[in-house]
């Protein structure tokens, strides 16, 4: 696990084109998994803990959450221009190149190889997902009602396809409530 972070945060141009690459390159999800494997492991520009933090808040925002998240880490690293600055990288060459790739698939959207190749880009993205997943379930294993929460959010949404607005509103206060009982009795009680 990562815990050191770079100490200098990097420019705006190397945020924007880091984030750029980011949204041009990552297809059909798994756009969270290559952010952390990219700011986290290999920039080391933010610890995992904080990435997973972040990314646990920016789920809970409205709007899309990696452009969301794109803001939260922009944020943690330059203030309101980095925000601004990793939003736009994350939005605007990744909108130029839809355009473009629309365009395009509508000529060669009957050849059953552009099928094959998004089914394979498909695949890997669910891949970068769950490894993505797996890191969050492991810090989040804090115990037994951790684990209850985690698997009773899973059963709802999965197996009994619970409209997923009721699951939040009834798995986030428990797991609030959880996590400050959890850090309160680690700390040997609330200070006041």
């Amino acid at each position: 696990m990562t815990t050191e972070t770079t100490l200098t945060p990097p420019s705006l141009a190397t945020l924007f084109w880091a984030f750029s690459r980011i949204g041009v390159t990552s297809f059909g999800g798994g756009i969270s998994g290559w952010m952390m494997r990219e700011f986290v492991r290999q920039r080391q520009w933010i610890t995992e803990a904080d990435f997973l933090s972040g990314l646990a808040l920016t789920q809970a925002f409205p709007g899309i959450n990696v452009v969301n998240l794109s803001i939260w880490i922009g944020y943690r690293l330059r203030g309101g221009r980095g925000a601004l600055v990793a939003a736009l990288g994350m939005v605007l060459p990744a909108m130029v190149v839809a355009i473009a790739m629309g365009a395009v698939f509508g000529y060669v959207s009957q050849s059953d190889s552009v099928h094959f190749a998004l089914a394979g880009i498909a695949a890997a993205a669910i891949g970068l997902s769950l490894e993505m997943g797996i890191h969050a379930a492991k810090r989040a294993f804090d115990g037994l009602l951790a684990v209850v929460i985690m698997v009773g959010t899973f059963l709802a949404i999965f197996a009994l396809e619970i409209n997923l607005i009721w699951v939040v509103l009834i798995a986030a206060p428990c797991s609030v409530g959880i996590a400050y009982y959890s850090i309160t009795h680690k700390q040997g009680g609330v200070d006041g």
